[in-house]
């Protein structure tokens, strides 16, 4: 904990702050001072009360402070029912939604069949219309449930509402927390409680702090199977995908968390999506999270950037098996 005066500040603001800090180690540094905390967690708490000390300018707080859950060293990989611990990349592959029971049936045969370790199974989707396909909804279910008993892999689907995460739950194995409700801290919660492991998506231009703070919640609400996915940011200009692999392997650093990286959402488009996911791979991501199906044209929301699965099995073949570039 960094903590800042005002350029007016007196003695009696740092007498003031060691006052409301008992136990902490206080060291004077310029222009302010520096504590170490008995428990980092409490400093959270302890920060707005010491910003209204007068003569205190600012209270600033490290990542370990704020994240100390998230942050505490140890590998946080876990072997079901994705194998992080594997040497392979995890590869959870499918449409974007559930749409058809024929077709998604067929994918999922043939994307076990290419490389796939689990389902992409999204029964509903939050778009930014709301005359846009939503997901088919709850029944879904039963489709999704037959593809998990026909295929035997692990399904991740997304809940958008707290209400809907003991339904899912029961069904599928991997809950997703999409990008739109990464800041969803009610649903964060009533995830971490279900007993399922969590795929938290980075929201759109969430800083690396926001990204872990969210992380945080799930771990602090009763997570105990955890990954993250970077999906990168809206499309500044067209044809320039952003999906941040600096931030991807700074978050798998700091953290120890298993990272996947999403080239679908990211591109846009199927060939950019394509050599986004090597890319991504060969950036140390711990897998993908990607579209793919076997008729892409067919799809109601985000064909443009859904992979064959003959690209998909190009995609698995590079690195199944394979040490990592």
């Amino acid at each position: 904990m960094k903590i800042t005066f005002t350029k007016d500040a007196g003695p009696e603001a740092l007498a003031r702050v060691r006052a409301a800090l008992p136990g902490a180690r206080l060291s004077r540094v310029a222009a302010g001072a520096e504590a170490r905390l008995p428990r980092p967690s409490a400093a959270g708490l302890l920060a707005p009360l010491l910003e209204n000390i007068p003569g205190v300018a600012s209270v600033s707080l490290s990542d370990a402070e704020l994240c100390p859950l998230a942050c505490a060293r140890g590998d946080k990989s876990f072997s079901s029912p994705l194998d992080f611990k594997s040497k392979k990349p995890v590869f959870i592959a499918g449409p974007c939604a559930v749409e058809d029971e024929e077709l998604y049936l067929a994918s999922a045969l043939a994307l076990k069949a290419a490389g796939a370790h689990a389902l992409r199974a999204a029964l509903f989707k939050p778009r930014s219309s709301p005359y846009a396909f939503q997901g088919v909804g709850w029944p879904g279910l039963r489709i999704i449930a037959k593809a998990k008993k026909l295929t035997g892999l692990p399904l991740v689907t997304e809940a958008v509402d707290t209400r809907q995460v003991g339904r899912l739950a029961a069904v599928c194995d991997v809950l997703q927390i999409g990008a739109r409700n990464m800041r969803n801290y009610e649903l964060l919660k009533e995830a971490a409680r279900s007993g399922r492991a969590v795929l938290l998506k980075r929201g759109m231009r969430a800083t690396l702090r926001e990204w872990l703070l969210s992380a945080e919640y799930l771990l602090k609400y009763g997570a105990r199977r955890l990954a993250l996915c970077e999906r990168g940011d809206s499309l500044s200009l067209p044809g320039h995908p952003v999906l941040d692999l600096d931030l991807l392997r700074a978050v798998k650093k700091i953290s120890g968390l298993p990272v996947l990286a999403d080239p679908s959402h990211a591109s846009r488009d199927r060939q950019l999506a394509a050599a986004l996911a090597v890319k991504a791979l060969r950036a140390g991501a711990d897998g993908l999270l990607m579209e793919a199906s076997l008729d892409p044209l067919r799809a109601k929301v985000d064909g443009r950037q859904t992979v064959t699965v003959e690209t998909f099995k190009t995609i698995a073949g590079k690195f199944l098996c394979k040490p990592r570039i």
